[in-house]
C-alpha cells in the first residue's frame, strides 16, 4: 500500500495523474446491470479461455496452501473449491459481471501480508460490494497510472514464481532428473515466451496453453528407470 501511494504522488508530480474525472462523477452512482444473454458464438469462444483459470485454480490452491501450511487439496478438495468457483463466476454473470478467477497476484498478496484467516476475504468482499456504489473511488482507481501499477505486480507476480519454486523444492523434485527437467523448461519457455498455437478462431496461449503441455508431458514422457524400480 506505501508503495503504491508513494507511486501515486510521484506519478503526481510528474504529471502523470489527471484528478479531473473524479471531481467532475457523482459520489454514489449504481452500477450498470445487465441481463446475460444466449449467444452461442460467445460461448464456443470462451470454452478454450476457460481452460486457462481452470488450471490457474489448480495451482493457486496448492500455492496458498504452500504459504498457510495447509492442504486445501483435501480440507476442503479441489472438488469445492472448484465449484465454489464456478458458481461464482456463474452468479456474477447473471448480474452482467467479469468472470471471477482465483488470481494469483492474491497469492502473492497473501504471502507479503501474512493475512490467512479465510474471513478477512468474507470483510473485503463485502467493503469490495459496498465500494462498487462509490463513483469517485473507482474512478481514483482508475486514475493510477500503469507504471505505479507494473512495479505492483512485478512484486506479486514476482512472488507467485517463488512460491512455485518453492513447492518444486518441497515437494523434492530432482531438476536434474532429464524428464521433470524438460517439462520444467518446456512449461516456463512457453509461459515467458507468449507462445500461442491457433489462429484467429481458435487459440491458446498463456495458462491454458502451458498447463494443457505440461499435463501432456507429464503423461507422455516415460518414467526414469531409478522411479520406475
Amino acid at each position: 500500500m506505501a508503495g503504491v501511494l508513494v507511486g501515486y504522488v510521484m506519478a503526481s508530480v510528474m504529471g502523470m495523474v489527471s484528478t479531473e474525472p473524479i471531481a467532475t462523477s457523482e459520489w454514489f452512482a449504481i452500477p450498470n446491470f445487465v441481463t446475460p444473454e444466449f449467444n452461442l458464438a460467445a460461448i464456443l469462444f470462451i470454452l478454450p479461455i476457460a481452460i486457462a483459470p481452470a488450471i490457474e485454480h489448480v495451482g493457486d490452491i496448492i500455492a496458498i496452501g504452500s504459504v498457510t501450511g495447509k492442504d486445501y487439496t483435501k480440507n476442503p478438495g479441489l472438488h469445492r473449491t472448484l465449484l465454489g468457483d464456478g458458481l461464482a463466476t456463474s452468479l456474477a454473470s447473471l448480474f452482467g459481471g467479469p468472470p471471477n478467477t482465483t488470481y494469483s497476484e492474491v497469492t502473492g498478496a497473501v504471502m507479503l501480508t501474512k493475512m490467512f484467516n479465510p474471513r478477512i476475504m468474507l470483510w473485503v468482499a463485502a467493503f469490495a460490494i459496498g465500494l462498487a456504489f462509490g463513483a469517485k473511488f473507482g474512478l481514483a482507481l482508475q486514475t493510477i497510472p500503469s507504471p505505479v501499477m507494473g512495479g505492483i505486480l512485478i512484486l506479486l507476480f514476482g512472488s507467485i514464481a517463488g512460491v512455485g519454486m518453492n513447492i518444486l523444492i518441497k515437494s523434492q523434485v530432482d531438476l536434474a532428473e532429464q524428464r521433470n527437467l524438460v517439462i520444467v523448461s518446456t512449461t516456463l519457455v512457453f509461459g515467458i515466451g507468449g507462445m500461442a498455437i491457433g489462429n484467429d478462431d481458435f487459440s491458446l496461449t498463456g495458462i491454458s496453453l502451458c498447463g494443457l503441455v505440461a499435463i501432456a508431458m507429464n503423461l507422455l514422457l516415460p518414467q526414469s528407470k531409478l522411479k520406475e524400480e
